[in-house]
């Protein structure tokens, strides 16, 4: 019978009551050169916020880390494990690695990304639009049995690929997936997720995480209740892995203290909560440029990270990626329209330290 390695018990209390996991970016200078000490940086700046954990080499790290010439992929791997194991941390911390490619590079990441500590592997199927539901499924059990993984529903309009039902349903067997992210940007797409892990054996097992950047709150408030053998079986979205908690990061801990308070005392939403879920989202839609199909997504994120200094620039590996025409007065108009949102008096307070920590 396979082996599926575990997760550290108290990461997977953690993974299960629900956290903050931001989608770490990549610290470029002008040359599009790592910058190694805004790189770190941005670690301390998450780590100081009070996340659970971070994800690195994801989407918001950029997929060309792992490109020929480039090869940054274990690097930055390696100086976040660095950077959580320097902050010398009382608490749980969660460090999630972005796995991508054919069966083959995959696991050659996961075995990396074991060997650096990390304790889940965030499977992406991008790039494998050819692949049938059966190879991926293959594919994620042979990498189940090197990490423990946190699923990824990856929206196709950033290089995923629409997946069933089924598809899901069987993953949701696998005795190695401790967690899912749903990223379709789609309600019905989310839907196949829940119900999919609701109908499963293993649905006690699984945490479901939101990567649905247009919708945070909203997921995060709302209970999913499905009819399984005639019994009501009821599920949350207990977290979120998400881009756009890589800014603003300390006052989305604060969100995510609050939903958590407001689950565990079983009150009642309160309509201001639903009202800043929007606003959060409008907000998203400057960052993440979905008007242009999400082409500023990066350099969306960039440019908040520059505004407050932690970032030196808007600089990504592939310099066709730039904001949109009209991105930056987005950026500007969120900026204006809900101050209570961004951290900057945080930032300030840390930079210093974080840039320069001797």
């Amino acid at each position: 019978m396979k082996r599926f390695p575990d997760l550290r018990p108290e990461a997977e209390k953690l993974l299960h009551r629900g956290t903050v996991i931001p989608a770490h970016p990549l610290a470029l200078d002008a040359s599009r050169q790592l910058d190694e000490r805004r790189q770190r940086a941005l670690s301390r700046y998450y780590l100081d916020s009070g996340a659970g954990g971070i994800a690195v080499g994801v989407h918001t790290t950029q997929f060309e880390i792992r490109d020929a010439g480039i090869d940054l992929y274990e690097l930055v791997l390696r100086m976040a494990a660095e950077e959580v194991e320097a902050a010398g941390l009382e608490r749980t911390f969660i460090k999630v690695a972005g796995i991508c490619g054919p069966t083959e590079q995959a696991l050659r990441e996961a075995e990396l990304a074991s060997g650096l500590g990390y304790d889940l592997g965030l499977v992406s199927t991008g790039g494998l639009d050819d692949w049938s539901e059966q190879q991926l499924l293959q594919r994620m059990e042979a990498i189940a049995a090197v990490i423990p993984i946190f699923g990824f529903y990856l929206q196709p309009a950033v290089g995923g690929k629409r997946l069933s039902y089924e598809f899901w349903r069987e993953l949701a067997e696998i005795p190695g997936v401790k967690a899912i992210k749903m990223a379709p940007f789609n309600r019905y797409q989310t839907l196949d997720v829940v119900r999919a892990v609701c109908e499963s054996s293993r649905r006690e097992q699984i945490a479901l995480y939101t990567g649905n950047d247009d919708n945070i709150v909203a997921d995060l408030l709302t209970t999913y209740r499905y009819l399984v053998s005639g019994e009501a079986v009821e599920k949350r979205i207990v977290g979120g892995l998400l881009g756009h908690w890589a800014v603003w990061t300390s006052k989305a801990v604060e969100l995510m203290n609050e939903i958590i308070e407001l689950r565990e005392r079983g009150e009642s939403i309160p309509g201001e909560l639903l009202t800043r879920g929007v606003e959060i989202s409008d907000a998203n839609a400057a960052f993440f440029d979905p008007a242009n199909d999400f082409h500023g997504c990066i350099p969306g994120i960039h440019e908040v990270l520059r505004r407050q200094g932690l970032l030196a620039g808007r600089w990504c590996l592939n310099p066709e990626e730039q904001l949109s025409p009209g991105q930056m007065e987005e950026i500007d108009r969120v900026y204006k329209a809900y101050p209570h949102l961004n951290d900057d008096e945080f930032v300030r307070s840390g930079l210093f330290k974080w840039l320069d920590p001797s």
